[in-house]
């Protein structure tokens, strides 16, 4: 297999790319397998066309919500291969929340979680004692102008969505209304409330471009209440100040539940000519053993409890994953039907178009559930699932 160069794309950030390019040349050493890595900005990872890189790639890092989308494509080779069950029921056993049933579509294993992630909340712990424990603390807070939170589309959709999740009411999966309209016109107005105490430039922010503000010297942002998680940032080092990371502020009585679920997964190219080195490489990267060795030593998130659970991982990381594991375990698996990445767009746009124009929280709601019920192919068309 010497001869064998396998192609990958991954997303352009620590995280993403370093622990793919470390574990790539390890099982270079074991096989011969070469893996070239190429990577992509976190906006293009989370918008840009899966066929085209199906086409170019042969191994290709995605998130669950693409997953319906892909299948209909025909762009992944499943992974669920004859004889390898027994390595698929540990994947499954040391999936951190619903990280590894969340590739699970139409009865078929499409990726492999390398990486979990759900909106957790961000804090200097060198300028508070604690994590705001519940919203009204994260108020205070964002009026005393030391809260920023990611508002770019995606973003904002993944706030409603874990703010819904924590009331008790998440989104419904399935053709009909998504959200609640009492529910949603509540999450509205609360959002917009916090919208309106932090930096208009929000609006503007991914996740990274929050933390790296928080993690500057002279910044004066103690909390991120809403944000999925970045090691990275945890570890002594990797910016001028250490952030520390824990359970999201409750907005309900349900503790640390309805986080909207992110993370990424390894998949392979249906239009790969050497599939059986990718799936291989898949099954290694994703077990227990490499993600809390390598994968994690590299920088990476790792998506497999192993690592979760590794007193060394977490000494490493601050207590990053000890600290947030709840928030972990509750969290919630976005719609996945072919149809709902085009409406995660236009919801998210909706969204920082009502909170910019004071729009009224009844009017955005309806039109939120008015774009889901659009976005499946036909009317009363299944939403189906693991």
């Amino acid at each position: 297999m010497s001869d064998v160069t396998l192609k990958g794309m991954t997303w352009s950030h620590p995280r993403g790319y370093d622990p793919m390019v470390a574990c790539s040349g390890l099982w270079k050493q074991e096989t011969g397998v070469t893996i070239e890595w190429d990577k992509r900005s976190l906006q293009d990872f989370e918008s840009f066309p899966v066929e085209d890189l199906a086409r170019a790639y042969d191994l290709i890092v995605i998130d669950h919500p693409h997953v319906g989308q892909i299948t209909a494509e025909t762009c992944l080779a499943p992974l669920d291969v004859v004889g390898r069950e027994a390595e698929r029921a540990a994947l499954a056993a040391g999936s951190v929340g619903q990280s590894y049933p969340s590739y699970n579509w139409q009865g078929r294993q499409w990726a492999f979680p390398i990486d979990t992630a759900s909106q957790v909340q961000a804090w200097r712990p060198d300028m508070l004692s604690a994590a705001p424990a519940n919203w009204a603390e994260v108020l205070d807070l964002a009026r005393q102008g030391r809260v920023l939170l990611p508002l770019r589309p995606p973003h904002s959709l993944m706030l409603f969505y874990t703010l819904a999740g924590n009331l008790g009411r998440p989104a419904v999966e399935g053709p009909g209304d998504h959200v609640n309209t009492d529910t949603g016109s509540r999450i509205f107005e609360m959002m917009r409330e916090i919208a309106a105490l932090v930096d208009p430039a929000c609006l503007g922010m991914d996740p990274i471009d929050v933390l790296e503000e928080m993690a500057s010297s002279g910044s004066r942002i103690t909390c991120a209440p809403l944000i999925y998680g970045y090691v990275s940032y945890a570890i002594v080092g990797f910016r001028s100040r250490r952030l520390a990371f824990a359970d999201i502020p409750a907005a309900g009585n349900a503790g640390a539940v309805g986080s909207a679920l992110g993370g990424t997964g390894i998949a392979v190219s249906a239009f790969s000519k050497a599939k059986k080195a990718a799936i291989d490489f898949a099954y290694w990267i994703a077990s227990g053993e490499v993600q809390r060795g390598p994968y994690a030593s590299a920088g990476g998130q790792p998506g497999h409890a192993a690592a979760w659970d590794d007193a060394a991982v977490n000494a490493t990381a601050g207590n990053f994953y000890k600290d947030t594991r709840a928030t972990l375990e509750g969290a919630w698996v976005r719609p996945r039907h072919d149809g709902y990445m085009a409406f995660q767009q236009a919801a998210s746009d909706r969204i920082n178009l009502g909170l910019t124009e004071k729009h009224d929280a009844g009017r955005v709601v309806a039109d939120l559930n008015r774009l889901f019920v659009k976005s499946f192919p036909t009317p009363g068309a299944a939403a189906g699932g693991a």
